[in-house]
């Protein structure tokens, strides 16, 4: 299969050549039925003569080319409108009636806030055209109205107000929010590649549309990503604020599967200075090794590093509540425990060598030895939760 991607150098035309490369050169095996041979990618600055050979190549056009920021109003029509015009004349020219794709967009309903919106004019023309092209060749058309998108490459202080606030506080630069409470209905570029790549095989979620909402339909004019968020402005700086204090306070935000906050959070990092891709972590460090602290959470506890030098001992101590593995990633050592009251001592002798997560009970005094006399002992260490000088649940007591 061929494709045909206009506005390949755009924020989605880059993350949709991406995939689809990775898709072709056999690095991504999500899609393994799809057998992709030649991406033609077309943006600004191609070769207009080049549109003539990739139109008759073409058996799937991606047309994501349009103008969002225009010198002049007129420039939407001329953007929006007439190259797509000429793609579909070109291929009609070839008699290439391949699937084509339309990324057009909510200002298209031209209701609310949109009502007036010349850019939605520009983007309801392309929609009409293509609806029409649809009628004359009876090829397979997909409309896609996209809401407010995010994700990695997206341009900051041009479009997208995620873009931007993430940029910006990544950059330590500032932001303003003049309506906090405004809900936007926000897209993640990796979804809707994904839902571009069902609509490449046929399994595109079609609809209706009545004003901005969607109406699935099977058999609809129009398609639509089944998953977006809503999610109010305020919220969102108040996230990003979170985020960019994490290597000061080590708190992990809770992320669920397929969360506005993963995708936001994975969204932020992307725009992260290199001075800031690096941080520093506060190592407790005495004469028998160190301990640093890694990584904070609400509810899940806390990851640390222990390394204790050869030949020492460390903890001694047990706890009621709290409970934590620990993993032995470099070195060899014994680790003990002895449940209060009781003479009985069980013991695991543990290496880098073999990696095993090893329980520190409740109501068991516990401690780890290095047993070399030249290595270092580096160990993993969990615990359930986040320690409390107010209320360390830690006692003091020989195994």
């Amino acid at each position: 299969m061929n494709i045909l991607v206009t506005g390949a150098k755009g924020f989605v035309g880059k993350n949709l050549c991406a995939t689809i490369y990775n898709i072709r050169d056999g690095k991504d095996r999500t899609r393994q039925g799809l057998k992709i041979d030649e991406i033609f990618e077309y943006d600004i600055d191609t070769d207009p003569s080049l549109l003539d050979e990739y139109c008759q190549k073409a058996d799937f056009v991606f047309n994501l080319a349009g103008v969002n920021r225009p010198q002049n109003t007129e420039e939407f029509m001329q953007g929006n409108f007439g190259f797509a015009y000429t793609l579909l004349d070109t291929l009609k020219k070839h008699g290439n009636c391949c699937p084509v794709m339309l990324s057009s967009s909510q200002q298209a309903s031209l209701t609310g806030r949109f009502g007036n919106s010349e850019y939605g004019r520009s983007k309801k023309a392309g929609e009409d055209l293509f609806l029409q092209y649809q009628e004359e060749t009876g090829a397979r058309v997909l409309i896609y109205r996209f809401p407010n998108l995010f994700g990695k490459w997206c341009r900051p202080n041009y479009n997208s107000a995620v873009a931007t606030f993430c940029n910006n506080i990544a950059n330590d630069l500032p932001i303003q929010v003049n309506a906090p409470n405004v809900e936007l209905e926000l897209l993640y570029i990796d979804d809707l590649v994904s839902e571009m790549l069902d609509a490449l095989e046929g399994k595109e979620h079609r609809c209706e549309f009545d004003g901005l909402e969607v109406l699935p339909n099977e058999t609809g004019a129009y398609c639509y990503c089944p998953i977006t968020h809503r999610v109010m402005l305020g919220r969102i700086v108040e996230l990003l604020h979170q985020f960019a204090d994490q290597p000061k306070t080590l708190l992990v935000l809770e992320i669920p599967f397929n969360s506005f906050e993963k995708k936001l959070y994975s969204t932020y990092l992307s725009y992260l200075p290199k001075k800031k891709v690096a941080f520093p972590l506060k190592m407790n460090v005495d004469d028998r090794g160190s301990f640093t602290e890694l990584i904070h959470t609400l509810n899940c506890g806390q990851v640390s590093i222990n390394i204790s030098k050869p030949g020492i001992t460390k903890g001694q101590h047990w706890h009621n509540t709290k409970w934590e593995f620990f993993i032995v990633v470099s070195g060899h050592g014994l680790i003990q425990e002895r449940r209060i009251g009781s003479d009985e001592v069980i013991e695991f002798e543990v290496s880098g060598e073999r990696i095993e997560a090893v329980h520190m009970l409740p109501g068991y005094t516990h401690n780890i030895i290095n047993l070399s006399e030249t290595e270092n002992l580096v160990t993993v260490m969990w615990a359930n939760e986040l320690f409390n000088p107010q209320h360390p649940d830690t006692f003091y007591e020989t195994v």
